[in-house]
């Protein structure tokens, strides 16, 4: 049962950096990112909305390169002074790196140069996705993006990788087509049905027909694979012999991908909520249900014991209740203030978003009171941040990025019998969200190009030590993945942080001094270490 009472928030903090869902309909929930976000008074939520993004960002590009892979790394950036004294810059990338010599795309960078003015390097920054932008990361966050004494020992760039922000963006829809394309009702049939199924491929390979008409050649090159050798070729034109990275989440991905491909280049890596790069898209789809359903849970316990908390009764109770409203929105949608509807789709979107960092659970106490009594809006309102929306406008491409990265990551397949018994499967193990997660493979079933990468462990055989940080209570990546990637690298040390959240670094002294004494000092915990 849902109580009265809404506690304020102060803050809405995506420390877990941002999230976006595979696909409109009820499917997998996916890897997810980062952009941090402030707010410093307890505002309507419907003012969460970042403002635009990139408008001050200017670059300009170095000579071009010649044909051959090594001219592209020794491009001479053209640093312009921009956003309150950080430096912009683009470099060129060769759309297809098997082709050096044919088109090229652009990447864009922005520095903070090393506060103490003397920099033992540079410290690559990715804050996830795929699709979530590292120059506007740093740009805007990046107090919380490492700490200080490693912000005055680095020069700490974050980019946008292809097909991301401004880098070669990908583009499908225009807004009205995107809000249909996300928000957009849907009476097919029953969920697994074939009908049901019908329709979601058509969808599937209407929105990737959108993409490939947008966006062009680029719909084919911009695999986490080429984004690895853009990565690469980065490390050349700053000059540094060894990459030193700090990835989140996704950017854990690239991070021991690159690992992988270039261990003899591998400095100082820190991969905090790891992905396993061996688990296939239905293993990510499964063990994130599992994660966010704890990660309900853990917030019911919270929450009951608390004043003003809308549930009343026991966890048990206060779950059911969830799902009882899940499927009360199922079978009849709710309409927002402008016009928009409140599918069970989106109402698992804005349950999920306020899930990646502790702090921010009190906006789950606005949003079950306030979808209880019939009020669409702080749902839509929570969807919105997650889509990265406000006012009606998508302020950056990272819901079309994401959609594109993981086409072409993940393995293409479309096999009914086997969705549906994993459908079941999501049922059982979730018994809250499970049923509206099912079928995340038609989300590129009717992709225009078919997926380039296999999921298969890393090891970075001789790679220098490489540390890998994991949240006990982590939703989104969970911590048996950290345990899994720490297992399968070669040379790699296990920082363990038992709390919730997604990712660690900058929410906890402990785990804070560990990863500071490695990037700074080259001091690597002792592997098990645990913070608390």
């Amino acid at each position: 049962d849902f109580a009265g009472g809404v506690e304020c928030v102060n803050e809405l903090e995506d420390s877990g950096r941002v999230k976006r869902s595979l696909v409109r309909r009820p499917v997998a929930i996916a890897v997810t990112v980062a952009v941090a976000l402030v707010i410093s008074a307890c505002v309507p939520l419907a003012f969460l909305g970042q403002g635009e993004r990139g408008a001050d960002s200017p670059s300009s590009l170095p000579a071009e390169p010649g044909d051959s892979v090594a001219s592209f790394a020794a491009q001479e950036p053209d640093w312009q002074s921009c956003l309150d004294g950080m430096q912009c810059a683009d470099v060129y990338a060769p759309l297809d790196w098997t082709d050096p010599a044919g088109e090229r795309i652009t990447l864009h960078l922005v520095k903070q140069p090393a506060t103490g003015g003397d920099p033992i390097g540079t410290l690559f920054v990715n804050p996830g996705g795929p699709g979530a932008s590292g120059a506007d990361y740093v740009a805007e966050n990046i107090d919380s993006a490492v700490q200080s004494d490693v912000a005055r020992a680095y020069d700490v760039i974050g980019w946008d990788p292809r097909g991301v922000g401004q880098s070669a963006p990908v583009s499908c829809l225009d807004a009205a087509a995107m809000d249909e394309y996300l928000f957009g009702l849907d009476d097919t049939g029953e969920v697994g049905s074939d009908e049901w199924i019908a329709a979601a491929r058509a969808e599937s390979k209407e929105f990737g027909a959108a993409c490939a008409e947008s966006s062009g050649a680029l719909l084919e090159h911009v695999d986490t694979g080429s984004t690895v050798q853009d990565l690469d070729m980065l490390r050349g034109i700053v000059g540094d012999a060894k990459l030193n990275y700090l990835g989140y989440s996704y950017g854990t991905y690239i991070g021991a991908r690159y690992a992988d491909a270039y261990p003899e280049k591998v400095g100082r890596l820190v991969l905090d909520g790891a992905m396993d790069p061996s688990a296939s898209l239905s293993e990510v789809v499964r063990e994130q249900t599992r994660g966010f359903e704890l990660a309900l849970r853990a917030y019911v316990t919270d929450c009951i014991e608390r004043n003003n908390c809308p549930f009343t009764g026991d966890v048990d109770q206060s779950m059911a209740a969830i799902g009882t409203l899940l499927d009360r929105i199922e079978v009849t949608p709710l309409q927002g203030s402008d016009g928009r509807m409140l599918t069970s789709s989106t109402m698992l979107t804005a349950i999920i978003t306020p899930l990646y960092s502790q702090s921010n659970w009190g906006y789950l106490d606005q949003l079950f009171e306030t979808a209880a009594e019939g009020d669409a809006d702080v749902a839509l309102s929570l969807a919105d941040f997650y889509y990265d929306r406000s006012n009606g406008e998508y302020l950056s491409n990272s819901t079309e990025a994401f959609a594109a990265i993981n086409c072409l990551d993940y393995p293409n397949a479309d096999d009914v019998e086997q969705m549906r018994a994993e459908a079941a499967e999501l049922a059982e193990i979730a018994p809250t969200i499970g049923r509206f997660q099912g079928f995340g493979d038609l989300s590129c079933s009717g992709w225009p190009y078919p997926g380039v990468d296999e999921r298969v462990a890393v090891s970075a055989e001789g790679a220098d030590p490489i540390l890998v940080v994991g949240t006990t209570g982590d939703p989104a990546t969970p911590y048996r993945w950290a345990v899994s990637l720490a297992k399968q690298l070669d040379n790699a040390s296990l920082l363990t942080y038992k709390g919730e959240g997604h990712t660690a670094y900058g929410e906890n002294d402990c785990v804070n001094a560990a990863v500071d004494g490695y990037l700074l000092d080259g001091v690597v915990p002792k592997n098990g270490t645990t913070c608390t």
